[in-house]
């Protein structure tokens, strides 16, 4: 065939273990054809009609079989069959029709051709096996002419010529976007750049190359728009992420250029210069030549540059996108995700003085609210600058909000070091300042084995230092984890005892000092196990909040609370009240103010009988939120008590705004009421109940003298052991009928 029917078609992507000349048909010197039929006679008859026959500018070689089996055999063994002439009938009636099946089915091979042939016409296959198993072509014996039997192995040798050029050619285009779905690191770039030059070294016959495009978004930290090497081949000097102008030839340097800036090739006896383009994304490949490329060779690498492009281009895609995920959109950090891959190394690395660390900027969200998000964005801008000063032996990520990570040697990253970093005010716009922050830090001793259980780990520290009044950095420690793991135990045994209606409401009486009689009770949350254990209030409400399950245990209580107070009006006892704890997570439910109302009107009680009570801390946490609330709920006649006044933050400036019933004095105060000048607080307390015109209730009463004393000032109510513990609610209606 001539060279000019070699189109594109022909192109083959030469496989990285190829090293000799390239073919142009992808195969060997001959053309392997198997006869398959269990007459001998057919084979010599068949091997002379072919004995001459040129196919491509290639012999054929024959390979015989005389049976369904053998033939599979053969085809298993000689991976480089182009053409099987099958007997349709040998040993058995479909012998050749299952070898067929095999070859398709079993083997998978597509592009070998099949020709089917039977003295028998009787057993011609049907039509729609010899489609679906792409069988070229079905003859007879009889009219197999020389001229017949050349010309359909001739066709059929061609097809496979061409299904074989299209395969190689899908293949090698698959094996360039593949490549791609790789290069999420960034290095990647630079490998995919190395293994283009590999396949046109080969396509070539080129001895040395390099890859060069500007470095600009492609090197990390470069914003240069000079030629850089991306990757190279053949060459002693390490050139990657270097200048051109690094070269010490001054003509290689210009035809690097020259070809970059005329955006087109450049060929010579002993050089190329290849430009290459797509979505804007530019490169120029530098070929340094063993010999003159031949037309078919430049027609081959342009067609094979064109699949390039689209690589290239999608290289450049993939860095987007990888930049996208991971990294930080403002401060153009590592972001959390990229910083748990920074942690898989930390632990993989062999250094082990290393420390990894969390910094959390205090008040941070104040500074936005206050100042606003632009500035609060000047401001992190301001520290990830600042926190460059570590030196560039440590790794610095942006988390998210107001929190910074950063991996290093521990004698740049430790509580000394990072606090001297918020030592000087920072510089945000025009504002100057003074910053603080918290450290969770974990070496790599004590770190785990994957970045996702190190981050776990340096979260676990830098939250304890958050909530610690004395130090602002903590280390983190195996015992810590064995906390949090317990923690979540029973967050989940919580949960799983709420739903299965273990958690119990007891009720405290609560005493009229002037009429001696209950007037009403606090209820109280109980959580027995199924085990019949109880867990203590103290250890279980804090969870409750933690995880945001407090909303429904809190729901709950209300209306168990609404039903106990139905229960004591039909059992006459409708004097008496119940006072329920409320947390301000259920405050910042939208829906709070109507749940107990409703829980009232579902119960069908007086709304006057429930009482509310808020803690003053509660009230200090989101003020507005909480009045607003309780303004609401009073009108709807629910009665509204402050308890632990005095225990908290001050809240003497909201006293007034606050639609109050009582005011309730902390077992704290009243503990050693009764000893001399121990009492300031507690007295001051019913006073001011008396001067606001509200009902004063002491707790934690124990002994007679403090009684004594709480009468003596004019206290209204009490509650306390020295009275009643607190109690089931059958027992509490007991009490009621013994003591009233």
């Amino acid at each position: 065939m001539q060279a000019s029917e070699n189109n594109n078609d022909d192109f083959l992507f030469i496989d990285d273990s190829d090293e000799d000349e390239i073919l142009n048909d992808g195969s060997a010197e001959t053309w392997k054809v198997l006869i398959v039929d269990d007459d001998p006679e057919i084979h010599s008859v068949t091997q002379l009609a072919l004995s001459d026959l040129v196919v491509l500018g290639k012999n054929i070689e024959y390979i015989h079989a005389y049976s369904g089996r053998d033939a599979c055999l053969l085809i298993e063994e000689h991976e480089d069959i182009v053409l099987v002439l099958l007997d349709v009938v040998m040993e058995t009636d479909d012998a050749g029709l299952n070898v067929v099946k095999h070859i398709r089915e079993t083997l998978c091979r597509q592009d070998i051709r099949i020709v089917l042939r039977t003295g028998q016409p009787g057993y011609a296959p049907e039509e729609s096996v010899i489609k679906d198993y792409d069988i070229n072509d079905y003859k007879t014996k009889t009219e197999l002419t020389r001229r017949k039997l050349v010309t359909t192995v001739y066709a059929a040798i061609r097809s496979y010529q061409q299904i074989h050029s299209v395969n190689q050619n899908r293949l090698g285009l698959e094996k360039i976007i593949s490549a791609t779905a790789d290069l999420l690191e960034l290095h990647s770039i630079h490998e995919y750049a190395e293994g283009v030059l590999s396949q046109l070294i080969k396509l070539s016959k080129s001895h040395c190359s390099v890859f060069c495009a500007r470095g600009q978004g492609i090197i990390e930290g470069s914003d240069d728009l000079s030629l850089h090497v991306l990757g190279q081949m053949g060459h002693s000097t390490e050139l990657i992420n270097q200048k051109i102008s690094c070269f010490d030839s001054n003509v290689l340097q210009d035809r690097i250029s020259r070809c970059f800036t005329q955006k087109q090739h450049g060929y010579n006896h002993d050089h190329a210069a290849l430009y290459l383009a797509s979505g804007g994304y530019r490169a120029v490949i530098y070929l340094e030549l063993e010999q003159e490329l031949t037309e078919i060779q430049i027609q081959l690498i342009e067609v094979f540059l064109a699949n390039v492009a689209i690589g290239y281009e999608n290289v450049h895609l993939f860095q987007k996108l990888r930049n996208a995920a991971y990294r930080d959109w403002l401060t153009e950090l590592p972001n959390r995700l990229e910083f748990v891959n920074l942690l898989d190394r930390f632990i993989q690395s062999e250094e082990t003085d290393l420390v990894a660390a969390l910094i959390d900027i205090n008040h941070f969200s104040d500074i936005n609210d206050g100042l606003g998000q632009d500035l609060g964005n000047k401001l992190l801008l301001a520290v990830t600058e600042r926190m460059k000063e570590l030196g560039n032996g440590c790794q610095i990520a942006r988390m998210g909000a107001d929190v910074f990570g950063v991996i290093g040697p521990a004698d740049s990253v430790n509580p000394d070091r990072l606090m001297s970093l918020f030592y000087r005010s920072f510089t945000a716009g025009e504002q100057r300042l003074p910053v603080t922050a918290c450290f969770g830090l974990c070496s790599k001793s004590s770190a785990g084995e994957q970045g996702v259980k190190v981050l776990n780990q340096i979260n676990i520290a830098l939250n304890l230092a958050k909530k610690s009044d004395n130090v602002n950095f903590v280390y983190y420690k195996k015992e810590m984890e064995d906390e949090t793991l317990w923690r979540l135990g029973m967050i989940r045994q919580l949960r799983t005892d709420f739903a299965d209606n273990r958690l119990e409401l007891w009720y405290q009486p609560q005493l009229s000092l002037i009429a001696r009689k209950v007037i009403g009770a606090e209820a109280l949350l109980r959580w027995r196990t199924a085990e019949g254990k109880f867990i203590s209030p103290a250890v279980f409400i804090p969870l409750a909040e933690y995880s945001g399950l407090i909303v429904e245990i809190g729901d709950w209580v209300i209306n168990q609370a609404c039903k106990q107070i139905k229960v004591l009006e039909q059992q006459k006892f409708d004097h008496v009240g119940i006072s329920v704890n409320v947390s301000i997570p259920q405050f910042k439910r939208d829906n709070f103010v109507d749940s107990v109302i409703q829980a009232t009107i579902r119960h069908d009680v007086k709304p006057s009988k429930l009482e509310l009570e808020i803690t003053e801390n509660i009230l200090m946490d989101e003020p507005q939120v909480v009045i607003d609330a309780l303004v609401k709920l009073k009108a709807e006649g629910i009665s509204i008590a402050l308890d632990d006044f005095g225990t908290g933050y001050s809240s003497m400036s909201y006293l007034q705004k606050l639609p109050l019933d009582r005011l309730k004095v902390d077992r704290s105060f009243i503990t050693d009421i009764a000893q001399p000048g121990q009492s300031l607080i507690a007295d001051t307390i019913i006073n001011l109940g008396k001067q606001m015109n509200l009902k004063v209730i002491a707790e934690g009463i124990e002994e007679e003298a403090q009684q004594a004393h709480l009468i003596a000032q004019g206290c209204d109510e009490v509650q306390g052991f020295f009275y009643a513990k607190p109690m089931p609610a059958d027992e509490f209606l007991t009490f009621l009928r013994n003591n009233n």
